[in-house]
């Protein structure tokens, strides 16, 4: 799935310990944008477009974003407000709203869909903090998997004689550091969420 350090790079062997590196940082700075874009669909008592992210309509047998069939606004801080392109997708946009899973109530005028987001109960905000909590811990385990898949590398390295002892010593010290670094990234990531979730407006 990722490549390790090319075979034969004894002539230079920084740019191989580097190129694991650099992979290994890169997939991790992916998951927490992954991560970042899976909590748009946790709702939380407050009105956000992001919020219809994960919904599709079928847009002439095209799966498409919500953002790609209408104009959404955000006129107050319990209001989304939905603006066709083609008004003739009024009553598929709002079906798909209401079917997805964020419990919303759409209404509309004939040209301007409504969205009303009403205040979570306990018991809601509850249950989309375990649903957090759960989408957090799947993430973390994706980047202690990226810190494996870089240290046997280097390890391959090593015994490839790519690299010696001491850079491979370094380098692991170094995915370390990373992979701490790109947690605590997630931990403030998750724990913002929650406070969004908790809040009572």
């Amino acid at each position: 799935m990722k490549p390790g350090p090319h075979s034969g790079a004894t002539s230079n062997t920084f740019t191989s310990v580097k190129e694991i590196e650099a992979n290994a940082k890169t997939g991790m700075e992916k998951v927490l944008s992954d991560l970042q874009h899976a909590m748009t669909s946790i709702r939380t008592g407050r009105a956000s477009v992001n919020l219809f992210d994960a919904i599709r309509v079928d847009y002439y047998g095209t799966p498409s974003p919500l953002n790609h069939v209408a104009t959404l606004h955000v006129p107050e801080p319990s209001m989304v407000t939905l603006q066709p392109f083609d008004i003739s997708m009024i009553g598929t946009i709002e079906k798909a709203i209401r079917s997805s899973d964020l419990g919303l109530n759409p209404m509309n005028d004939g040209k301007i869909i409504r969205v009303p987001i009403p205040q979570l109960t306990e018991e809601r905000r509850k249950e989309l903090v375990k649903r957090l909590h759960h989408m957090a811990e799947e993430h973390r385990v994706t980047l202690r998997n990226i810190r494996r898949d870089a240290n046997e590398h280097l390890k391959k390295a090593l015994k490839d004689k790519a690299i010696s002892e001491d850079d491979e010593r370094r380098a692991l010290d170094e995915t370390q550091k990373l992979t701490d670094t790109h947690i605590a990234k997630l931990d403030l990531l998750a724990k913002g969420k929650e406070k969004e979730i908790l809040e009572i407006r």
